[in-house]
């Protein structure tokens, strides 16, 4: 019997845990700063929600301003905040 290297499982050994939070990528407005790097964000549709910067955007300190467009991503169990991942052109 073969191991998979990654895990030390036989390969096939039963079901898979399947990732039940769905990511849903939104894009939308930056209308206002607040601290801690949060922001305000319009979406297409009319709705505001709190964006908050990720961990990759803050490690490269990349820089968002009221007015930019961003691409959020939210889970379907919260729509009222999303991470920022994405400042488009």
């Amino acid at each position: 019997m073969e191991l998979n290297e990654a895990t030390n499982n036989p390969p096939n050994s039963g079901p898979q845990p399947q990732n039940s939070n769905k990511i849903i990528k939104r894009e939308g407005r930056v209308i206002e700063a607040l601290p801690n790097a949060f922001f305000k964000v319009v979406l297409d549709d009319g709705k505001e929600v709190r964006g908050f910067l990720s961990g990759k955007m803050r490690l490269n300190r990349i820089k968002i301003l009221p007015g930019d467009k961003v691409t959020l991503e939210m889970t379907e169990y919260d729509m009222s905040k999303g991470r920022i991942t994405y400042r488009l052109k």
